[in-house]
């Protein structure tokens, strides 16, 4: 490697390709440079290595970045990476950057292990440009609760969210599937903003492809060889999800153990490691934690199935992770079904949110789970049901069951994924292949999420007492408030004789019903006492928002 090349991930569909004609022993310059939230690559020449060696263990590769306003500084771990195009032998090493401020950034150290490593490129400038993009997904604590995520550059978007466990293998039950891992994240982003997925191909494997290698350096879907990951399966399936995602500004929320198979839950075992599981944590930190779309769960239903983990280990995996990590990356873990196992906390906490996998058909009850569960997690971060609701037969969940429980999830405070089930362990929620044509209820999700980001300030609200501003609600209505300024109620069935008791001052009250995507003005203006009733739809959304000075008219 003569040369060295820096790339920018590419920002919308412009990908910019620097080349710099210097030597990885040429005096430090310029080693990349690239806008704000971008994702910019440093290739590094290390010792040639081989399939059967082990890196992600054996070299100790980091990198210190500082503004030069003298703060922040941000260290980054560099990973192996074969021989940067996706073959499993060589010496190129990478670093993977992302500027959170404009101008230029010093590589102030480059430690490792290794000699060739060390100090290379140590005092190259990273030139970063002002940008649009909203940046990593930070936990809010001036929102009620810490319950809402907000961006780098303050916005805050609602989640909804889809599963493809094992689309990365691009396997089916009947063998090869048609279409590519860019493409199902193309598809999606015109209607949900997470996708979650494991690491692993799990019960689909790819005859050639293989995510790890054993001790004669044979590809293998082995997770216990987790200390060897394969760079031709990271570069070629992983960095493809994780980049399209960031094309798209979709959340990528890598599952790093799991879900089924015995070979997909070793990942954090790692017996041929002698169950020290920091090489791959470490890794994926390295090669994934500088994008800031990327989210990780440590494992699916970590409690459950064959090998399953403790509480402490999780915890344990968590800290390791988290003192990796060279952002606030989103972690947090998945469990059987139920709320918050208390267990997992810790304080200093490892992780930022909290996962439920609760299957719910119903507003109340899924608005109840949120809700729960951010008391549970310690009442201060957010929490997302990740398996609220799968569409099909293979869990007897129809469009509208779907519809109304993330609706719910919504109305506790919280957000929803959900996915396509025809059958078990078949569909869109193992294989991908996106279509809205399959998985119905996802329109109604992207109409609704919509909804809630151009009219609702849900940043400022948390779950009420449906009585504390609305009279003759039932037991299946849930609400949501900033109080004195806006709240919502949602229904899921006819109400009559609903009264809204208005603070003072004019509100404007709309009426969304998810289910027929119909959007009604009720009143522009209304004080006091305001009655209205609730249509026969399981879903619909009721918004009151105060409007023009109180003390008017």
């Amino acid at each position: 490697m003569d040369g060295y090349e820096t790339s920018l991930i590419p920002l919308g569909l412009a990908a910019v390709l620097i080349v710099l004609g210097t030597c990885a022993a040429a005096p430090a310059g310029e080693v990349g440079r690239g806008p704000v939230f971008g994702v910019i690559e440093i290739p590094f020449k290390g010792p040639a290595c081989k399939a059967a060696d082990a890196p992600a263990r054996d070299i100790a590769f980091w990198t210190r970045f500082r503004h030069e306003s003298g703060k922040p500084e941000v260290t980054v771990h560099g990973f192996w990476d074969g021989d940067g195009q996706g073959g499993r032998e060589g010496n190129v090493f990478n670093v993977r950057f992302c500027p959170t401020t404009a101008g230029t950034w010093t590589l102030a150290q480059v430690h490792s292990s290794d000699k060739q490593l060390a100090g290379q490129h140590e005092g190259g400038v990273v030139v970063a440009a002002a940008s649009d993009h909203p940046g990593f997904w930070l936990v809010d604590p001036h929102t009620p609760g810490g319950r809402w995520y907000r961006r780098s550059d303050g916005s805050h978007p609602y989640i909804f969210g889809n599963t493809h466990y094992a689309f990365l293998s691009q396997m089916d039950d009947r063998g090869p599937r048609p279409g590519d891992i860019a493409a199902d994240m193309a598809a999606n982003a015109g209607h949900l903003n997470k996708v979650r997925f494991s690491i692993h191909p799990c019960r689909y494997p790819n005859p050639k492809s293989k995510p790890f290698l054993d001790d004669s350096g044979r590809p293998t879907d082995d997770g216990d060889f987790s200390h060897r990951p394969n760079p031709e399966w990271f570069h070629t399936r992983v960095d493809v999800a994780v980049r399209a995602a960031w094309e798209k500004d979709i959340v990528a929320d890598l599952i790093l153990c799991g879900p089924d198979t015995r070979e997909a839950r070793s990942v954090l075992r790692a017996s041929k490691n002698r169950g020290d599981a920091t090489p791959i944590l470490r890794y994926v930190a390295a090669r994934y934690g500088s994008y800031p779309n990327v989210w990780m769960c440590l494992a699916n239903e970590w409690n459950i199935k064959d090998p399953k983990y403790t509480a402490e280990e999780i915890k344990r995996f968590g800290a390791i992770l988290r003192r990796h990590l060279p952002y606030a990356t989103p972690v947090s873990v998945h469990a059987s079904s139920g709320p918050w196992d208390k267990r997992l906390n810790a304080r200093p906490p490892w992780n930022d949110h909290v996962i439920l996998q609760d299957k719910i058909r119903t507003l109340a009850r899924s608005a109840d789970a949120i809700a729960g569960s951010h008391a549970v997690g310690g009442g201060d971060r957010p929490v997302i049901n990740d398996e609220l609701g799968y569409e099909g037969k293979g869990d007897a969940f129809s469009r509208d069951d779907v519809i109304e429980g993330h609706l719910g999830a919504f109305l506790g405070g919280g957000y929803g994924t959900t996915g396509h089930k025809p059958a078990s362990k078949k569909g869109h929620y193992f294989w991908g292949g996106f279509t809205p044509q399959e998985h119905t209820a996802v329109p109604h999700l992207a109409w609704l999420r919509k909804v809630i980001d151009s009219h609702i300030t849900f940043c400022k609200m948390a779950p009420i007492d449906t009585g504390d501003l609305v009279s003759g609600a039932g037991k299946n209505c849930r609400a949501m408030a900033w109080p004195g300024n806006e709240f919502v109620l949602g229904t899921s069935g006819v109400q009559e004789g609903l009264a809204a008791n208005l603070p003072a001052g004019p509100w404007e009250v709309r009426r969304f019903d998810v289910i027929a995507m119909k959007e009604e003005v009720l009143a522009r203006g209304a004080r006091g006492r305001f009655t209205f009733a609730a249509p026969a739809s399981r879903a619909v959304l009721f918004h009151f928002k105060k409007v023009g000075d109180a003390s008017a008219g």
